[in-house]
């Protein structure tokens, strides 16, 4: 099921606590109305990662998502839910698919259907 989205406020990086209505977690994982969502056609380093470039990259990750979901409307795809209970999604904007935008920009790869190391 597909759905267009257009916030009429920006979307914002998560508090680190507290309730998290929208907002950005990481590279590859944002909230919409307390909805979970993955991307699921990638991979991004995580935020608290193996090593010091592995955490850069995810925070670099996690702000260009925010700057991509906030630089228009974006449709969510979704295709299930993860076992963290995620929605899974293929997300897309004007200019195509915002995973694919992250792997062209250095910042994300496609997922290969296992995690891969950054470090």
């Amino acid at each position: 099921m597909a759905a267009l989205l257009a916030l009429s406020f920006p979307i914002a990086v998560c508090p680190n606590q507290g309730v998290r209505i929208t907002c950005v977690h990481d590279g590859d994982t944002f909230i919409v109305d307390r909805e979970r969502i993955r991307l699921m056609d990638i991979d991004t380093p995580e935020m608290e990662g193996q090593c010091a470039s592995e955490s850069r990259l995810a925070v670099r990750a996690r702000d260009q998502l925010v700057a991509i979901l906030n630089s228009e409307q974006f449709v969510v795809h979704r295709d299930g839910q993860d076992r963290y209970g995620r929605t899974l999604a293929v997300v897309t904007n004007s200019r195509g698919s915002v995973g694919d935008q992250l792997v062209r920009e250095g910042l994300a790869r496609t997922w290969s259907g296992r995690r891969e190391p950054w470090c």
